[in-house]
């Protein structure tokens, strides 16, 4: 079978063509080159230094050049492959870059947006949140990792060896970022931005990040999506030391149905990770009933008191091994018990060994 004809595996091993998912604009273009999804849209990929090892980017024709979604993280590959682009036919063609739009402050998003905007004198657009944390991340680069967070993964059941690992990691955010412009151009929810010949609306979603920004052109009936709708994994949303009582995966299941509500299931939707694809309400419903069903094997592991590390199995199909890996999983959990917590199911206790322990309430317990 072709890249085309093959069946796509999701993360859970079944095949996403069976729940009304098809990907029209076959494999991937190289890092450094693009492909056209309509007249006046392009596809490039980049390659991350990270388990998950791409990254979509999308180039919008715009008064003589492209306005461009996402950059990539900044690592010397990036650049080679960011040169590599600049010039290809199947690229950018050797035009200059007019804007740059990012979806969210995540360096694979991020990383190369400083770079991209003094290079081409193009200004930053982002939502005000996802700006503001952007600099206050970058801010950490350098510092000895905070009280606060040591005593967030403890109190999550972290070994000494994994806070350890904590300490040594931490603020190595700004190092994958280039230095933002100091000054940007804010996105609103709702709103409409005139790119070159087109309108796209601003479509805000939250959990996965402060205030994501999707673009949706009904003209063209494409969705730039981001991470707020990916074919094939769902994105991470978790709890940060920053905030430890906070409830994003409220945030997400909200944002899946404010995403079904304003946008027609017609487009095709052009993610940050994986291939364009069709289905977007089937991958919306699936993201939504993946997390109830993750919270009703939650609940059946609360019968008795557990740390956030001991319901991984609960929660993930894959191994918790090394500690990328673990700090998400963690964030994650606590994203899961915090939601049941705020939903006045599950109480959270701390034990004498410091380490806070969850159970389902006893009258839910007992039924």
């Amino acid at each position: 079978m072709t890249a085309e004809t093959a069946p796509k595996v999701s993360a859970d091993g079944r095949p996403d063509e069976g729940l009304g998912l098809s990907y029209p604009c076959g494999t991937a273009p190289e890092s450094g080159h693009g492909r056209e999804i309509v007249p006046g849209v392009r596809w490039l990929r980049m390659h991350l230094p990270w388990a998950l090892a791409h990254i979509n980017l999308y180039a919008i024709a715009d008064d003589g050049g492209w306005a461009m979604v996402d950059t990539g993280a900044q690592t010397r590959e990036a650049l080679a492959n960011w040169t590599r682009a600049l010039a290809a036919e199947d690229a950018l063609a050797g035009r200059r870059i007019t804007r740059v739009f990012v979806t969210h402050m995540h360096p694979d998003h991020v990383g190369m947006a400083g770079w991209l905007t003094r290079r081409f004198d193009a200004r930053l657009w982002m939502t005000r949140l996802e700006y503001l944390t952007c600099r206050t991340l970058v801010a950490d680069t350098g510092r000895e990792a905070p009280d606060d967070g040591v005593r967030f993964y403890r109190r999550a059941g972290w070994s000494d060896e994994a806070i350890e690992h904590y300490r040594v990691r931490f603020g190595s955010f700004g190092r994958v970022v280039h230095a933002l412009p100091d000054s940007f151009r804010r996105l609103h929810d709702g709103e409409t931005v005139r790119i070159g010949a087109h309108d796209w609306r601003v479509i805000v979603g939250n959990g996965h990040s402060p205030e994501h920004a999707c673009l949706h052109n009904d003209e063209l009936k494409l969705l730039v999506s981001g991470d707020q709708v990916l074919p094939r994994i769902s994105s991470n949303v978790s709890v940060f030391p920053t905030e430890p009582d906070a409830d994003p995966l409220a945030d997400w299941i909200a944002s899946i149905a404010k995403l079904r509500a304003a946008v027609p299931d017609d487009v095709l939707v052009l993610p940050s990770h994986g291939e364009p694809f069709r289905g977007l309400h089937a991958r919306l419903d699936r993201l939504a009933s993946g997390h109830e069903k993750s919270l009703v094997r939650l609940r059946r592991a609360l019968s008795e008191p557990r740390r956030a590390i001991d319901v991984f199995g609960a929660l993930f199909a894959r191994p918790i091994e090394g500690p990328e890996l673990l700090g998400m999983a963690t964030g994650e959990s606590i994203a899961h018990l915090n939601h049941l917590v705020a939903r006045g199911e599950a109480v959270r206790e701390p034990g004498t060994d410091g380490v806070l322990r969850y159970r389902l309430r006893d009258a839910l317990a007992g039924a």
